[in-house]
This record gives C-alpha cells, sequence and structure tokens, in this order.
C-alpha cells in the first residue's frame, strides 16, 4: 500500500526537538467536513490512519473545508515491563494547546487556532493498534475539527435518510448501539455510532461512520444470518470500562453510510427501562426539561460555545423519551416516525 519505511533521524545535538525530520510520505483524508493532511516517516503509523478514515464518504458543510495538518511521529522502544494495555490518556491544557499525554514517550499536542498536531508514539505502543487509533489518533481529529468548525461536540448516535437524522442520546449499556445496528439492518443511513458534530444554528450534523460496537448478547434479535456471521468475524475490543465489543468495520459491507450531514430533526433519549406497551414506548419530554436532561447527559459539549443556540434548536425539533422494546425491531419504527413526521409534505 505504502512504500517502504524511510527513518529520518536528525543529529540529536544539533536537533534536540527533531524540528528538522521531514515525514517522507503524506495521506490527505476528508474527516468530519475537513481536509486532514497526515504526514510520517512510518507505514505502521499512516495504516492506522486508512484503518480510520480509508473509503469514508467525503462529507462536506456547505462552503466550508478547513485543512488540518498532523504530523505522525514513532520514537525508539520503551524498554518497559510487559503490559496488557497501556496507561490512559491523561488530557491537560492551556494558552491555546490541548495535549494528551500517556507517558514521556507516547502523547499528542494540539494547536486548534493553527490547525496543526502532533502525535508520539513509541514502537512497542503501536501493538496497542485500538488503543492508539481510538485514544490518540481519532481523538486528536475529534478534538480539532469542532473547535474551528464551530461544532457542538455530542457522545451518542445518529441514524436517519432523506438527509434528515435522529440524534440518539443515553448512558452506556442504554441500547444505542443496539439500535444503531437495527436501523441499518432496516435501510436507514449511518452518520455515527459514538461521536456525533452538529453546527448548532443549522443542525447540520456529522461524524465517522466506520465501526460499529456491539456485544455478543445484542446478536439475539439479528435476524439475518450473514450479518451475525459478518459481526462475529469481526476483532474484539475491550474498552477500558472491561467490556469486550465485535468491532465491525462498516466498509466491508454495503453498508448504507450517510453520504452528507444530515439534519437533526429529532432527539432521542433511550432507557434501558422497559416499556408497558406500544403507547408506551415513545414520549415527549416536557419542554421545561429538555435543558437540563441535555447538560446532564452530555457535559463536555455544554460547556462549548453554541450550546445555548444548539439547545433552543433541539427543543423546536422535539425531544423523546424511548423505553426498551421487547424487539429493537419496533424501537427502530417509533424513530422512523418522527423522520416521517419531520418530512416537508409533498
Amino acid at each position: 500500500m505504502f512504500p517502504s519505511d524511510v527513518s529520518l533521524r536528525d543529529d540529536p545535538l544539533s536537533d534536540p526537538f527533531g524540528e528538522r525530520l521531514r515525514p517522507a510520505i503524506c495521506m490527505s483524508r476528508q474527516v468530519l467536513g475537513a481536509r486532514f493532511r497526515f504526514e510520517s516517516d512510518s507505514i505502521a503509523f499512516l495504516e492506522l490512519v486508512e484503518a480510520a478514515y480509508g473509503s469514508l464518504p467525503a462529507q462536506r458543510f456547505p462552503g466550508l473545508s478547513p485543512e488540518f495538518h498532523i504530523e505522525l511521529r514513532v520514537v525508539p522502544r520503551e524498554a518497559a515491563a510487559d503490559v496488557t494495555e497501556p496507561p490512559p490518556v491523561r488530557m491537560q491544557g492551556g494558552r491555546g494547546l490541548l495535549c494528551g499525554v500517556v507517558d514521556a514517550s507516547n502523547y499528542m499536542v494540539l494547536a486548534p487556532a493553527q490547525r496543526r498536531g502532533l502525535i508520539v508514539v513509541s514502537e512497542d505502543m503501536l501493538a496497542f493498534r485500538y488503543h492508539v487509533r481510538y485514544e490518540l489518533l481519532e481523538f486528536a481529529v475529534f478534538l480539532l475539527a469542532p473547535r474551528v468548525l464551530n461544532l457542538v461536540p455530542l457522545h451518542g448516535a445518529c441514524i436517519g435518510r432523506d438527509g434528515l437524522g435522529v440524534l440518539l442520546l443515553g448512558p452506556s449499556g442504554a441500547g444505542k448501539s443496539t439500535l444503531t445496528l437495527q436501523g441499518l439492518v432496516d435501510g436507514m443511513d449511518l452518520l455515527a455510532e459514538d461521536s456525533v458534530f452538529a453546527h448548532p444554528e443549522s443542525l447540520l450534523a456529522t461524524g465517522v461512520p466506520n465501526f460499529l460496537h456491539v456485544k455478543e448478547d445484542t446478536l439475539r434479535f439479528v435476524d439475518d444470518p450473514a450479518v451475525r456471521e459478518w459481526i462475529r468475524k469481526s476483532p474484539v475490543i475491550h474498552r477500558r470500562s472491561g467490556v469486550a465489543k465485535y468491532e465491525a468495520d462498516l466498509r466491508e459491507r454495503d453498508a448504507s453510510c450517510a453520504k452528507a450531514p444530515l439534519r437533526l430533526a429529532a432527539t432521542v433519549f433511550v432507557s434501558g427501562e422497559s416499556a408497558h406497551g406500544p403507547d408506551d414506548l415513545l414520549a415527549p419530554v416536557p419542554w421545561e426539561f429538555v435543558a437540563p436532561m441535555l447538560s446532564a447527559d452530555q457535559p463536555y459539549a455544554s460547556g462549548h460555545a453554541g450550546w445555548d443556540r444548539f439547545v433552543q434548536r433541539i427543543r423546536r425539533g422535539g425531544v423523546y423519551r424511548l423505553r426498551r422494546a421487547p424487539h429493537p425491531r419496533d424501537a427502530i419504527r417509533a424513530v422512523g416516525g418522527l423522520l416521517d413526521r419531520a418530512r416537508p409534505a409533498g
């Protein structure tokens, strides 16, 4: 896929910070409505970029397409004891810089105003492909793009059709991934399964529809044996919470991934509480409870500029509580009804 590795190492006495290092390979990908240019002399690191962002639809916001530059460096192997997973990333920031630190040889430094970033990992850290990709590489993109495009970063999922989307919120374990999978099976478009980024005024939302993370017990609801087989053949990742999930690559199948940002037509809080019947499945959230529920569910996003306007706009579209149905197909039908109501007449 790439030419052979080229290692550029300058004299540490004349260049102690490695500023003269010139990565030999460049890769450009359209992500979250922006153009990201990744530069590195490590094939292994660039393969993680391809794993994260290769063959994705090039979602763009009207009139906006900023460019970002991220340098990816690999430093010599650390002489350390064997570990089953690296330490968690510690976040720091100040004076326009954002940092994520694992240890002295594994970290990222981001300068959103300059649209630049640096990610450094040691050779042994590259063995933890999921952690490097998810906790450093993807995290850097998720921090840079929203701050320049003025997007509200949301922890949630989004599915839809015909250019409209439903934002799925709720705590971990409530069933957002199960609903997302059922939505895909039923022909809906997937915008994002875990992180959604919305413009507070237009409510246009973008995401990265690359992977679907599904627990084994979710597969009992999947009627299609080909879908079950596809998921069970996928790698298993272990969250830091201890939960194990299949990481199914949506690009391996003809999955319906949103080709452009979706306009959020409704918001649904997914609840683990079981519904007593069909009429108890989906209920509107009273107007006065919407703002506090959103802030409690999205503590990070609620501190961002544009949050108040986002809440105002979300209220107008409608905010609902979705209780657990006997089968997620019933819940998806209720969600689809919200999209039908939001579609312009004629």
